[in-house]
């Protein structure tokens, strides 16, 4: 669907969890299941290899605590290192839509992980923000994360949801009201590109991208420039 006339999608109950709901399994907030997404954030029914290329350089903020997105991991319905891979479950039902919402995990029982649910075509795709440029609220990351070096504060998925207060409270929360932010690039970006970190299957796929020349991955890409 092209971009920009996205009002109307028809995906089935809405399981977004207002700020102010009580989970997000409540009471569809579209009684007749239809979502319209924010036209602020229309780009986010991408794919999510398209999606996690143009996260890249885009601003993302906790209570005014973030920065620019450097990394991100695509994850797509049919792909076997995806949660949704083998169907909707209680743990994963916020994959499943609507998109414009945050799927938040938590890792081996030990840190949390945060995903942009995407792809109004494609139910239980999502994008792993992996690192960001710290650029807002750096005191509240560095008393979070204990540590001050910027370089430190969110370059990986674990560091960056513990700098910016993530955990499984924003489960399911639609990205375009508070506590988030989250705006496109307003520059172009030259992109690495690389396999996915911490996985073991589905590592073929070249779904791991991050700005050239970021000081703030949490891995460096083999390309050159990286």
């Amino acid at each position: 669907m092209p971009a920009g006339r996205l009002s109307g999608i028809r995906i089935g109950p809405s399981r977004c969890q207002d700020a102010d709901g009580p989970s997000p399994l409540a009471t569809p907030i579209f009684p007749e299941t239809v979502l319209n997404l924010s036209t602020d954030l229309h780009w986010l029914a991408a794919d999510p290899v398209t999606l996690a290329r143009n996260l890249v350089g885009a601003t993302f903020t906790v209570d005014g605590v973030g920065g620019r997105i450097v990394e991100t991991e695509a994850y797509r319905r049919d792909d076997p290192a995806s949660h949704s891979f083998r169907g909707e479950t209680p743990r994963n039902r916020t994959m499943f839509g609507p998109v414009g919402c945050a799927y938040v995990y938590r890792s081996y029982g030990i840190h949390w992980c945060f995903n942009v649910v995407c792809h109004e075509g494609e139910p239980g795709s999502a994008v792993l923000l992996r690192a960001l440029e710290p650029t807002e609220g750096l005191e509240r990351m560095a008393a979070r994360r204990g540590t001050a070096n910027p370089r430190l504060l969110c370059a990986g998925p674990g560091r960056l949801c513990q700098a910016l207060g993530i955990d499984s409270s924003l489960d399911g929360r639609p990205l375009d009201r508070p506590p988030f932010r989250l705006e496109p690039a307003n520059a172009a970006v030259r992109l690495l590109e690389g396999p996915r970190i911490g996985i073991t299957k589905g590592v073929e796929a070249v779904w791991r991208f991050g700005e050239a020349g970021s000081p703030f991955l949490s891995r460096r890409f083999l390309s050159a420039g990286s």
